[in-house]
């Protein structure tokens, strides 16, 4: 006998006060669930499996939030996209109104909990590189505070005040990229490498509403850019062009690479509490990146750099591949070049220089089995990818080729990199 439909649906929502526009929940869920116009992330409450993939990976805690509503009403895509502040819960009057209004069962309220909806049992047969993702930090990474400043904590933003803007890129009209420096002066402001902030472009769109906050990853490690002072450097690239490559002019992304020393800025977060490096001795760290998403491998990197000149570090390896077009788009090209070779062994990939073959970061990966496989086999090693969604799937099935051609179990060391928080991807 099938069982009665539900009256009252529990209805997974985003809430768009605090969301910071990651897009770590959409590329995270499994379903294809949830989606994004150029304001508000939405989950399709019809495609919505209810497997909470989504809700570990959110630095701000926006995705877990929900909604009592009548089964045959639910929110709308159309309405969830009109949001700037999540809907007020219905009382229990309002949610027998909204059934009654709806053409439910009004008489089943009374014993009939909110309902998820079903989970789907087939599963997923196709290899989704998100499935190896953590979620969870390494066990010796430092404690990350988060969300000290924004719209539901007791001061809104924090302002900043820029003393530094360095262009990282060569002279070029598609990749102008930013090195940017904030200081906090006497506001509190503690960060660690991997975690993220939020600024709020100032102005209004063209509906004329705030714009609300963009993310960016955090490129200077825990005692600042410059060490002894309450400050952090960010990694920006000038927005020209989408994703499909159509003319657009980024809002903030173009407000933060103009902005000149003296300026300020207006500062949400921290955010993240899992893209976080290890502590303890010998930890290794795989980094994997492109473009900006070289900001937390650069302060992961310059971290470990002052460690060592303070002899306060004994052994780890590094190893960095890093991808870009050419290497004239490739952001702290010189600096890296000057790091000591014991120190990082540096792969570079570049996939549209003139009169050579693409190259992507899996590509150096797989031309560096040997050490990779290497790594993979011990349990202090930690990788962390970074950079556009497109490279994430290429970069877990080069590690997956990486482990099988040396004879290991990917199963067994992928569920162990997921399971022990050694295996990290920020992709956007």
């Amino acid at each position: 006998m099938n069982a009665p439909l539900p009256t009252v649906l529990k209805q997974h929502v985003i809430d768009p006060e605090i969301c910071i526009r990651c897009n770590t929940c959409e590329a995270t869920c499994p379903v294809g669930a949830i989606t994004h116009d150029s304001r508000n992330y939405v989950i399709d409450v019809a495609t919505c499996n209810w497997c909470n993939a989504c809700i570990s990976p959110c630095p701000t805690g926006s995705i877990d939030n929900y909604r009592s509503v009548p089964a045959g009403r639910p929110y709308t895509l159309e309405e969830q996209f009109s949001w700037d502040e999540l809907p007020a819960e219905l009382s229990p009057d309002q949610l027998q109104a909204a059934v009654a209004e709806s053409g439910g069962d009004v008489s089943a309220l009374a014993a009939e909990p909110a309902a998820a909806p079903a989970a789907d049992p087939s599963g997923e047969t196709a290899f989704r590189s998100a499935d190896w993702g953590a979620t969870l930090p390494p066990w010796s990474a430092a404690h990350a505070y988060t969300n000290l400043y924004g719209p539901k904590a007791a001061q809104k933003t924090v302002t900043a005040t820029v003393t530094g803007n360095v262009r990282v890129t060569e002279v070029g009209k598609d990749y102008d990229t930013h090195h940017i420096v904030l200081d906090f002066g006497a506001m509190p402001f503690p960060v660690l490498e991997g975690q993220s902030i939020g600024i709020i472009p100032p102005g209004t769109d063209a509906s004329g509403k705030p714009h609300h906050a963009r993310q960016y990853s955090i490129a200077s490690p825990r005692n600042g850019e410059r060490p002894g002072y309450n400050n952090l450097s960010l990694t920006i690239k000038r927005v020209l062009e989408d994703h499909a490559g159509k003319p657009v002019r980024g809002v903030a992304s173009n407000y933060m690479c103009d902005l000149q020393v003296g300026d300020t800025v207006q500062v949400i977060g921290p955010f993240g509490t899992s893209f976080l490096m290890p502590n303890h001795p010998r930890s290794n760290i795989v980094m994997i990146c492109t473009g900006t998403g070289s900001a937390p491998m650069r302060a992961m990197t310059e971290w470990r750099r002052r460690l060592r000149a303070s002899g306060k570090f004994e052994s780890g390896k590094l190893m960095l591949f890093f991808g870009a077009r050419t290497q004239e788009e490739l952001p702290y090209f010189g600096p890296l070049q000057n790091l000591p070779k014991d120190f990082i062994d540096i792969n570079f990939a570049f996939s549209r220089t003139a009169g050579a073959p693409k190259r992507y970061v899996q590509d150096a990966m797989r031309e560096r089995a040997a050490d990779l496989a290497a790594l993979l086999q011990d349990p202090n090693t930690c990788i962390y990818v970074c950079g556009l969604k497109s490279m994430e799937e290429g970069v877990v099935l080069a590690l997956r080729d990486v482990a099988q051609q040396a004879g290991l179990s990917w199963d067994t060391i992928g569920a162990a990199l997921k399971t022990e928080g050694r295996l990290h991807l920020e992709t956007y």
